[in-house]
């Protein structure tokens, strides 16, 4: 598996940035056609964008826990990294990836049945963005922390 390390790592980046992008988009501006439009005008173009992001974004999830996983087992060893310095990051990175799934697999479930109002579609972007934030800030650094 190690031979083929620079796809994974490829297929995890590409499936991060299509994921914190999407996410990001509907948190910077999405939320800020509020001002703008009125709550009618909103709402659809909402339903629009999230139908749009319900075709294609479970499998971009998918590919990148699938990925993420893959990287885990070739960089950690199973989990015989686990205690050490970069270890202990690299845990946290996966926890707060976790997270963000279980944030994610609810928002479906709210879409699915009819549960997504204005409020917790903002608040559900919001704590994605966050953890996605922090989760790029550990990736980037956990190698000289």
């Amino acid at each position: 598996m190690a031979d083929w390390y620079p796809w994974i790592v490829l297929l995890h980046l590409a499936c991060a940035i299509v994921f914190v992008g999407a996410v990001a988009f509907e948190v910077i501006v999405l939320e800020s056609l509020h001002r703008h439009f009125d709550i009618v005008t909103v709402q659809r173009i909402e339903q629009v964008v999230m139908a749009r992001v319900r075709q294609y974004m479970p499998v971009v999830v998918i590919l990148l826990f699938v990925s993420g996983g893959m990287l885990f087992d070739i960089r950690c060893g199973g989990f015989t990294c686990v205690g050490s310095r970069f270890g202990n990051w690299l845990l946290l990175k996966v926890v707060l990836a976790f997270g963000v799934l279980g944030v994610f697999v609810n928002a479906m479930w709210a879409m699915r049945h009819g549960k997504m109002d204005v409020c917790r579609f903002k608040h559900t972007h919001r704590i994605v963005l966050a953890l996605m934030v922090g989760i790029v800030f550990l990736a980037k650094t956990m190698f000289y922390l």
